[in-house]
């Protein structure tokens, strides 16, 4: 995994991969899996995939907690929630119920995430903050390599489908 920082810890197994999937809720894209199972980044800003930490939870909640504030806050509303209850509080309710219906986000790095919902390689990693959603890498090998400056510009987003329902609506 020449792509990742140091510094790196052993990759996970197979059943450890298969122990995470089940506690949270997700799975990995195969191009994630598979990078966590050569080498774990343990450096700063990268998942703890070895604890159940409250960063680690915190992290996994971030992008639905940062369209709630939106929500409540800066007056975002999904066009495909239908019409925006009137009230902060009706349409926050309304927003939690739709957003637990869409496909998780699992963390990368920061606050890069890719779709947590397994399939193939070739996601784009996308960087989102609140419901500023943007492609940082049109699939993981290209992040990896824009993200620790082995590479730049627009051929590292060329060619970038974002299929994950709701959060590809979201990206700019």
């Amino acid at each position: 995994m020449s792509l990742l920082p140091e510094p790196l810890a052993p990759g996970l197994t197979e059943e450890y991969l298969d122990e995470v999937e089940s506690r949270y809720g997700f799975r990995f894209a195969a191009d994630h899996r598979e990078m966590l199972a050569a080498a774990l980044p343990v450096g700063p800003g990268f998942p703890d995939w070895r604890t159940d930490s409250d960063d680690l939870r915190r992290r996994l909640v971030a992008p639905a907690d940062g369209v709630l504030f939106d929500v409540e806050h800066n007056a975002f509303w999904y066009d495909g929630w239908g019409a925006r209850p009137s009230g902060d509080a009706a349409a926050r309710a309304v927003a939690v119920e739709r957003l637990a219906a869409a496909p998780p986000l699992v963390p990368v790095y920061g606050h890069r995430y890719l779709p947590g919902t397994g399939g193939g390689a070739g996601h784009p990693v996308l960087s989102v903050h609140q419901t500023d959603i943007v492609v940082y890498g049109a699939d993981l090998p290209r992040y990896l390599r824009a993200e620790f400056g082995a590479g730049t510009g627009a051929d590292l987003t060329a060619g970038a489908v974002c299929t994950v329902p709701f959060w590809s609506d979201l990206v700019s």
